[in-house]
């Protein structure tokens, strides 16, 4: 008996450190416990997907739970993807159109979970999470550096791309190479996200957030400025709904974070504890049901001027740590969907 429990208690020491060497004490300690969320069709969530651009994969990445802690053979990341391992895109030369992925969000459409996906190098892609296959990818072309992208509720695929200075509206629902597009020109498009109550495609610039009205059909889609608004200072790069209010967004630029208000047209500044962690965010967005929210900004310590080992929470405020990783964003894994 003695020494079964001896070897239980070792199995569960080891599992700790295999958990915490993996990620890093970065095992998402996120959200047990929340509160039901306030968006209508929304679950509480403890994942969270990064782009790790030193592996080349978008991980998902699980909670730390006791039941983690079972099996030594548990790990923190629950799922990847990378274009280098799927057969499917050799034709568009995945070892120079997925590097620098940059782009990692969850899109749900007809209770179907997909990856939407970018990269620096030219490659956009929305993948089927079940089977881990690209239903439709396309090569931007070199030096239009993609940045995001979003899933609209006909199948067809927006992509925002800062080098390229445009916004394109793919017709992805023709089939999964199809590269039949409506373009609006925007200097440093970073960010794009549809609004299923308005039915706007969202698009963030250098120095606008513009409302792009949908025309035409799925097969031959046509995109039109309804409104731009200045934003309060350049260098937009991140935009994300806010899940705990509805119709509005998170807006990062190069100095500060914001929250935006269509029906006013008004930014309003968000405040966090540490002044210096609101500069330069890559990604950001709130926890469905808690609110915490999560960033992803530079940390000045790796390899490379854009990227991070850290997830950096707020309210409350915590750091995790993922060793020797090079991330550029970090999204909670949430069930927001594109709609019917």
């Amino acid at each position: 008996m003695r020494a079964r429990r001896a070897e239980r208690a070792r199995r569960v020491w080891r599992a700790r450190r295999v958990w915490r060497a993996v990620a890093g004490a970065a095992a998402l300690v996120l959200g047990i416990g929340a509160a039901p969320a306030a968006a209508a069709g929304l679950r509480p969530t403890w994942t969270v997907a990064v782009v790790d651009q030193a592996s080349r994969r978008v991980l998902v990445l699980g909670a730390e739970r006791p039941a983690a802690l079972r099996a030594p053979e548990l790990r923190p990341v629950v799922w990847s993807w990378s274009a280098d391992t799927d057969p499917g895109l050799g034709d568009l030369e995945p070892s120079r159109t997925w590097n620098l992925p940059d782009e990692a969000k969850s899109r749900v459409r007809h209770g179907r979970r997909y990856l939407l996906t970018t990269a620096s190098g030219g490659l956009a892609a929305v993948v089927d999470t079940v089977t881990g296959a690209a239903v439709w990818a396309v090569d931007t072309g070199p030096g239009t550096n993609p940045h995001s992208a979003e899933l609209l509720p006909d199948g067809n695929a927006a992509v925002a791309a800062s080098g390229g200075g445009w916004v394109r509206l793919y017709a992805a629902s023709l089939g999964p190479r199809s590269t039949a597009y409506a373009e609006y020109r925007l200097p440093g498009a970073h960010g794009v996200q549809w609004d299923a109550r308005t039915r706007l495609l969202w698009a963030l610039g250098d120095d606008t957030l513009t409302a792009l009205r949908v025309g035409g059909t799925a097969a031959a889609p046509t995109l039109t400025a309804e409104r731009s608004v200045p934003l309060p200072e350049p260098g937009g790069h991140d935009l994300a709904p806010v899940l705990a209010a509805p119709g509005r967004f998170w807006v990062s630029t190069a100095a500060h974070l914001w929250r935006f208000d269509p029906a006013a047209d008004r930014f309003t500044r968000v405040r966090l504890a540490d002044e210096r962690a609101e500069r330069d965010i890559k990604s950001v967005g709130d926890e469905p049901g808690s609110g915490r929210l999560l960033t992803a900004a530079p940390d000045h310590a790796g390899p490379c001027a854009w990227c991070t080992s850290a997830l950096t929470l707020h309210r409350p405020d915590g750091v995790r740590y993922l060793p020797g990783a090079q991330l550029y964003k970090a999204r909670w894994w949430t069930s927001w969907g594109s709609g019917a």
